[in-house]
């Protein structure tokens, strides 16, 4: 059996499991990520909060990806889409698929 959320049912779930891992405008792209991947695919992504922040993580700026991963490896956005899934949230803060 499956229940297929909307956009503000899943942030709201999430919220209530996860308050504190995603800001409510990732949380909004992360939807829309997931809802571009299962139309291309046609498959559906299962709703499990904790398995996405493992897998996934929000950073506020550069500076503060750097805390994390080496600044050398990793200069700039370019060199971190080179190596993995990168969700743009504007202003210059970002989702990573962990890596």
């Amino acid at each position: 059996m499956k229940i297929t959320l909307t956009q503000s049912e899943f942030i709201n779930r999430f919220q209530k499991i996860r308050p504190n891992n995603f800001s409510n405008h990732g949380l909004q792209c992360l939807f829309d990520f997931f809802e571009e991947i299962d139309e291309a695919s046609e498959t559906e992504t299962e709703f499990d909060p904790i398995a996405i922040c493992c897998e996934w993580a929000e950073y506020d700026s550069i500076e503060e990806f750097w805390d994390e991963y080496d600044k050398d490896d990793y200069p700039d956005i370019e060199a971190i889409q080179e190596n993995t899934q990168v969700i743009d949230l504007s202003l210059g803060a970002f989702i990573i698929l962990q890596f």
